[in-house]
């Protein structure tokens, strides 16, 4: 068989499975990412591991060369309109970050019917307070930690960069976030309109305690809130209306769209087969890198 034929297949396979990728959610995408190497130079260190005080787990991936301590460190938190969603089905996003130089801890949390806001949230500032008693182990420094989520992963990313209460009520120093970076995120949607933000924030004693617009603070960490030209599932407010806020107070944030992209075309653009989509891994990790130097 000749060499060109075999591209000619190995490109058709990447059309097709990408196009499963769309429909069948991100565990297909994961899938994929590995059998083209995506991988490749990482580990995953722990798996399953429990945290928190609700039956929690995550897992911690890590390069697979290179320093064994001192690492600059991300949580990443994955979407899925606070409904759907699991840590496994996001290995891609935990070896990109991998590779690309950081602890990656990838953490699970409750989701909608069985809980309401706050859950989500003070499951994160669980994932945070791990972090930061644990990271170490695997070479990680809690003083050079990031938070990066995707979708209502980017919410809670927001909630907890501003909204002091969650870190607070850890027992975690609010100093720890160096940086976050927000993927699509909705922070600032109320009135609520979508069912799945009117089901996930019922019962909310004020709804706009809800929204991480509300916290929007001069000393905020550093934030980059990344945004899709074609989501339609996020309107484009959110991001613009919550880098505004931050700029007017004179807090750093770096707001970039990317047109022609969809909602879940920014969550692909992070695996191997399909960052050709856009530079959102590139800018996220420069922006990472820029704001977890080591002290």
């Amino acid at each position: 068989m000749s060499r060109r034929v075999i591209l000619a297949a190995i490109v058709a396979l990447l059309v097709i499975v990408g196009g499963l990728a769309l429909t069948a959610g991100p565990m297909t995408l994961s899938v994929l990412d590995g059998l083209v190497g995506g991988g490749r130079g990482t580990a995953r260190v722990r798996s399953g591991v429990p945290f928190g005080t609700h039956g929690q787990t995550l897992d911690v991936w890590r390069p697979s060369g290179g320093a064994r301590e001192g690492l600059p460190v991300v949580i990443f938190w994955y979407g899925g309109g606070w409904v759907h969603g699991d840590r496994a089905a996001y290995a891609f996003a935990a070896r990109a970050y991998a590779k690309a130089g950081f602890v990656v801890v990838l953490p699970d949390y409750r989701k909608v019917p069985s809980v309401r806001f706050p859950a989500f949230v003070q499951d994160g500032a669980e994932a945070v307070r791990w972090t930061r008693d644990h990271v170490r182990q695997f070479g990680g420094d809690p003083g050079r930690l990031g938070l990066v989520g995707h979708s209502a992963g980017a919410y809670t990313v927001a909630m907890l960069t501003l909204d002091q209460r969650w870190l607070r009520a850890e027992g975690v120093d609010l100093a720890i976030v160096r940086a976050a970076v927000g993927l699509c995120g909705p922070y600032d949607f109320y009135p609520f309109t979508a069912k799945r933000a009117i089901d996930a924030m019922q019962g909310a004693a004020d709804p706009h305690m809800t929204q991480p617009i509300r916290f929007a603070r001069a000393d905020a960490p550093p934030m980059l809130l990344i945004t899709a030209g074609d989501d339609t599932q996020v309107q484009p407010h959110n991001a613009n209306n919550l880098t505004a806020r931050l700029r007017a107070l004179g807090a750093p944030v770096r707001h970039i769209d990317y047109p022609g992209l969809s909602h879940e075309n920014v969550a692909m653009a992070l695996s191997k087969p399909f960052r050709g989509k856009a530079p959102v891994l590139a800018d996220s990790v420069a922006f990472l890198d820029a704001n977890l130097k080591a002290r």
